[in-house]
């Protein structure tokens, strides 16, 4: 063996021995322990522009990333043992998605898989009639399935509401609804949120393996009330914006989410997001 190969070789036991106590600090010292990051995303798309709306690309970069800086993704049943008691590994993250647009499926999904991160995707059921009327369309009742029985749990589909997420400004969760110029009685806003709920829980369940047993608020809007009554319709977890961690000692109807679905957010940002968001014990 000539020495200019004695050498190269030298160079990279050295480089080698040299990295080998870094990655055993990274091991030994985690960025995170006993909390969850639960990520929030909507729509995925290459040539669609919206506060909410980021590329294939941008999703895999920021996906690629956080693997590479330590994390590690959970699916909806992992986040469920852990905050009913189990243990959660470290840098835990949990990938959602609200609003079940054609676009999961169409360009998440490849990239999810390809990745092997699990992902749960909430899903308003009142579009299912009609799923490529609107803009942009929502995914049919076949390719949810599809998804979620390619490998179960590793796509999770769960309830974004049946019908209530229609206006931002006077949101049907929380708002008492005028019908012909007269306001609905509370019994009957009482109704309405647990009839809704239970109109979602049917519809999804038999799109997958899961039980469906979990929400995302429409616009994030909830009060005390309504997550008392959408618990009481069959929801044990549901989830806000709050760009919070998620730790065992929250309410299991309003946990936090951090946004990471802005096509400003690279990936180095949205590391940082999390960082930021850190509960310190």
């Amino acid at each position: 063996m000539n020495k200019s190969v004695w050498s190269a070789m030298l160079l990279l036991l050295i480089g080698v021995t040299l990295l080998m106590p870094s990655l055993s600090a990274s091991r030994a010292n985690p960025l995170y322990s006993g909390q969850v990051a639960v990520l929030m995303y909507h729509h995925v798309h290459d040539t669609d522009v919206s506060s909410s709306t980021i590329s294939s690309q941008l999703l895999e970069d920021q996906l690629v990333y956080l693997r590479q800086q330590g994390y590690t993704f959970l699916t909806l049943q992992q986040f469920e043992q852990y905050m009913a008691g189990a243990d959660v590994p470290d840098n835990a993250v949990l990938v959602t998605f609200d609003d079940g647009y054609e676009s999961f499926y169409s360009h998440a999904y490849p990239i999810l898989d390809k990745l092997e991160v699990p992902a749960t995707n909430f899903v308003i059921t009142d579009k299912h009639d009609n799923p490529e009327a609107y803009q942009p369309p929502f995914m049919t009742p076949e390719q949810i399935w599809a998804m979620t029985s390619a490998r179960p749990g590793f796509i999770s589909a769960q309830c974004h509401t049946h019908g209530m997420h229609n206006d931002p400004v006077s949101p049907y969760m929380t708002a008492r609804l005028t019908v012909n110029g007269v306001q609905e009685t509370e019994d009957e806003y009482r109704k309405r949120i647990v009839a809704d709920t239970q109109s979602c829980i049917r519809i999804m369940t038999p799109l997958g393996p899961e039980k469906v047993n979990a929400m995302a608020y429409p616009y994030g809007v909830f009060d005390a009330l309504s997550s008392r009554l959408v618990k009481e319709a069959g929801i044990d977890y549901a989830f806000t914006i709050v760009p919070e961690m998620t730790t065992r000692d929250r309410n299991p109807t309003q946990l936090p989410r951090i946004n990471a679905g802005n096509p400003h957010i690279s990936p180095e940002e949205l590391h940082q997001r999390i960082m930021r968001r850190i509960v310190i014990r």
